[in-house]
């Protein structure tokens, strides 16, 4: 039977540790819009772009969307691919879906939607 490892001690920050990190803060943040902040500086973070995404396309259709299937960023902001129940029916399968492409600015504005297929909810895609 193997022994437990003793936990390892973290060492204590030095101040000149906080002025390194100071300097090298800007350089990982910058560039990649998926790590942290967008090509303008607006919306920091894949969680955020999809909860803009979903909140502003509930609020231009009425309805509450089921998921996000697809999220990526773009030069100038976002793209998301979002599912909504667009006519619940029981059973639960055959509730007619809809999947629409959401274009967000740097900012996290909706700038355009666009439903892209209708499909039932119990339809799987094939394989190509």
């Amino acid at each position: 039977m193997a022994t437990a490892e003793p936990p390892r001690r973290r060492r204590a920050p030095r101040d000149d540790d906080n002025d390194q990190d100071a300097r090298t803060a800007g350089r990982r943040r910058s560039g990649n819009p998926a790590r942290g902040a967008s090509a303008r500086g607006g919306v920091t973070g894949a969680g955020k772009a999809m909860h803009l995404a979903v909140g502003q396309l509930a609020e231009l259709l009425g309805r509450r969307p089921d998921s996000v299937s697809a999220l990526r960023p773009t030069e100038d902001g976002w793209e998301a691919q979002v599912e909504v129940v667009e006519l619940p029916r029981i059973p639960d399968t055959t509730s007619v879906m809809a999947s629409y492409k959401v274009t967000l600015d740097g900012d996290g504005e909706l700038i355009s939607y666009e439903r892209t297929r209708r499909y039932s909810r119990g339809m799987i895609d094939r394989p190509t």
